[in-house]
């Protein structure tokens, strides 16, 4: 099974959840929301921007060279 998000014109969302709903056993949402940028996202969540600030004051070489990462 996958997950995928979309986002979607409020001009059709309507009948896009009508045609979802034929799809009663293939297709289950998740959840629904208004959509928001990743900044604001990043925002919302507690001690995000706290920790990103501290983040930005640790010294260069206290970081990890990108390859040393492990993709």
């Amino acid at each position: 099974m996958k997950t995928v998000t979309l986002k979607i014109d409020d001009g059709i969302i309507e009948k896009f959840l009508w045609l979802l709903k034929h799809f009663k056993n293939e297709i289950k949402i998740l959840d629904q929301s208004e959509y928001i940028s990743d900044d604001e996202y990043l925002r919302s969540v507690d001690g995000m921007v706290e920790s990103i600030q501290e983040a930005r004051k640790e010294p260069d070489h206290h970081g990890v060279t990108l390859d040393k990462l492990d993709w």
